[in-house]
């Protein structure tokens, strides 16, 4: 070392840091690279995507390169300035000590740490350049690489662990995307992070969630008179009706209102078999189908209404595949009695709500921002008969979670009417669509 000068030996000692400073920064970088991100730059022609795409399906063999490199590279520094010391102080146990804690000091902090956090930080715009030096390294080296994973493939067949298995396996499951989704706010339009936030809780909800209950279906009667029938017709609010016969769960099917309205205009005595003959087959839905499984099967049968039945056939209410898209996307139609009551649920000045008892809890937490349970009764109504066990009476009040909620009104045997108060002493909350 006597032949070599002084500052050639700091040169070779900065060089050897910046190449170990290299192989650290690249191997985070490449580890906290964003694979999907890299696969679409891929898709759009970038090479050094595609090259770190190609290193990181060769994960055993990258980190193999950089910890041989790195290693190599650290033990070289070492005992560079273990010479420098020796040359410069003499073979002092002392000096030799404190110039190897030095460069223990100078490789933790200039070639590890400060490297690898840059590297996590900015994982993509390192990677994609870094990657392009780092695939022809792997091809020089490769007899060495394939060395050393000899005794390294030998201890892991040893231990049971198969190489590689859970990173090649990077399929998201809906809860993760569900995550990316939530955490892609500021990348995403609030209104499109909507729709594919509901995309997702449509395998979790069922189609009663979403139906139009047996109470508020307008249907179409042919057991009373023809004069009634045409007068309902004339004033009906739906281009669809569920058709029965007497009692609602003797359904006969489904009457096209256009076609209706056109028998009207034709001359001649109208009888209920001219209506009976533009009915149409009735299509039955389980009660307890979720929402997805129910979209499609829509699209299979190209169906758009579906009557919701359950174990022992008894109607529970009707879903079409307009109510479907709404939950998706938010409503759109506002021409309908229940969607012109819909739009009144909100707080008042005085912070109370007024709402009907067949109102749905669903609606009732997205509007209010409350958080009402969803996994039992799916309305107002059922929620409270829980609760209380028995068919109360009006003015009784009972705290629900947060909110206090009062009987207006009961008839019938059912909860018409109830009154919210807006929880005070907690922060809104609000349920997931």
């Amino acid at each position: 070392m006597d032949a070599v000068p002084l500052w050639a030996q700091l040169i070779a000692l900065a060089l050897l840091i910046l190449l170990s400073a290299f192989f650290a920064m690249t191997e985070t970088a490449l580890m906290a690279a964003n694979r999907h991100r890299l696969r679409h730059l891929s898709k759009r022609g970038s090479k050094s995507a595609t090259t770190t795409l190609w290193l990181l399906d060769r994960t055993d063999r990258v980190l193999s390169l950089v910890l041989i490199a790195n290693t190599l590279i650290n033990a070289l520094a070492t005992a560079l300035v273990t010479a420098v010391a020796i040359t410069a102080f003499g073979n002092n146990q002392r000096v030799i000590t404190i110039a190897t804690a030095a460069v223990a000091f100078l490789l933790i902090v200039f070639a590890e740490i400060t490297p690898k956090v840059i590297g996590a930080t900015y994982p993509e715009r390192i990677a994609l350049p870094c990657s392009m030096l780092l695939k022809p390294l792997m091809r020089i080296s490769g007899p060495a690489i394939w060395f050393v994973n000899l005794f390294v493939n030998g201890l892991l067949k040893t231990l049971r662990i198969k190489a590689g298995s859970s990173a090649r396996d990077h399929r998201l499951s809906p809860e993760e995307l569900r995550s990316m989704v939530l955490e892609g706010g500021n990348f995403i339009p609030k209104k499109h992070q909507s729709i594919l936030l509901n995309l997702f809780d449509l395998e979790r909800i069922s189609v009663e969630d979403v139906m139009i209950p047996r109470s508020q279906i307008e249907s179409l009667n042919l057991s009373v008179p023809v004069e009634e029938i045409k007068s309902q017709l004339t004033t009906c609010y739906h281009n669809k009706l569920l058709v029965h016969e007497g009692e609602i769960n003797q359904i006969v099917g489904i009457l096209h209102v256009r076609k209706a309205v056109a028998l009207l205009n034709e001359e001649g005595e109208l009888t209920v078999d001219h209506f009976r003959a533009l009915l149409t087959a009735p299509y039955f839905i389980p009660e307890d189908t979720d929402v997805f499984t129910q979209l499609q099967y829509f699209q299979e049968n190209h169906e758009r209404l579906g009557i919701i039945v359950d174990e022992y056939g008894e109607v529970q209410g009707l879903v079409t595949l307009d109510d479907i898209i709404e939950e998706m996307v938010g409503e759109f139609t506002t021409s309908t009695p229940s969607a012109a009551r819909a739009d009144v649920i909100s707080w008042d000045a005085n912070g109370e709500c007024l709402l009907e008892g067949t109102t749905t809890l669903r609606d009732i937490n997205k509007r209010l921002g409350l958080s009402f349970p969803v996994d039992g009764p799916k309305t107002m109504n059922g929620l409270l008969l829980e609760y209380l066990q028995a068919i109360p009476e009006n003015n009784v009040s009972l705290k629900i979670g947060d909110c206090i909620v009062e009987i207006v009104q009961v008839l019938n045997q059912s909860i018409k009417v109830v009154k919210l108060k807006r929880p005070r002493l907690t922060k809104r909350r609000y349920a997931e669509t």
